[in-house]
């Protein structure tokens, strides 16, 4: 069982990860350099909404199989590793960016748009490219420590 919440671990934040990486360093500087604001904000609005869901998702999955992992670790006679809490911990913070990303800025985007608000759409949207890039960040070192913690115990 282990193996596969590990599985689920990986698909989990490299849905998160990958679309975050997409979307600030492909999509959206293309978009900002294509198009005007009125049709630049409703499409990364309209795509933000759909990887959103897909990022509710990936948060599931690497909470519940994280938690799992953690839960078999102790089962095991011990505490999980430093660096497993350290991920748990970065875990969390970047589930708490991504909740003031999702109700707060995005919505205040979708408002915008509607009311053909183009400046306040596009702070809004500056603000959410902001907050993505420290998730990115945050997530990218997440990586690092899951993948270099272990070796720390193989000297």
């Amino acid at each position: 069982m282990y193996i596969f919440a590990k599985f689920l671990h990986i698909i989990g934040f490299t849905i998160w990860i990958g679309g975050m990486f997409f979307a600030h360093n492909c999509l959206r500087p293309v978009a900002a350099t294509t198009l005007e604001p009125p049709q630049r904000l409703p499409l990364l609005a309209g795509v933000m909404g759909k990887f959103f869901t897909w990022v509710w998702v990936a948060i599931v999955l690497i909470f519940a199989s994280g938690m799992h992992m953690m839960a078999i670790m102790h089962a095991g006679g011990g505490a999980p590793p430093h660096y497993v809490h350290a991920m748990f911990v970065i875990a969390v913070v970047m589930l708490l960016i991504f909740g003031h990303i999702f109700f707060a800025a995005f919505k205040r985007m979708k408002r915008a748009i509607v009311a053909a608000d183009w400046p306040a759409a596009g702070a809004a949207m500056g603000q959410i490219r902001k907050l993505i890039f420290v998730n990115l960040i945050l997530g990218s070192i997440t990586i690092v420590i899951g993948a270099l913690g272990p070796l720390m115990y193989y000297r």
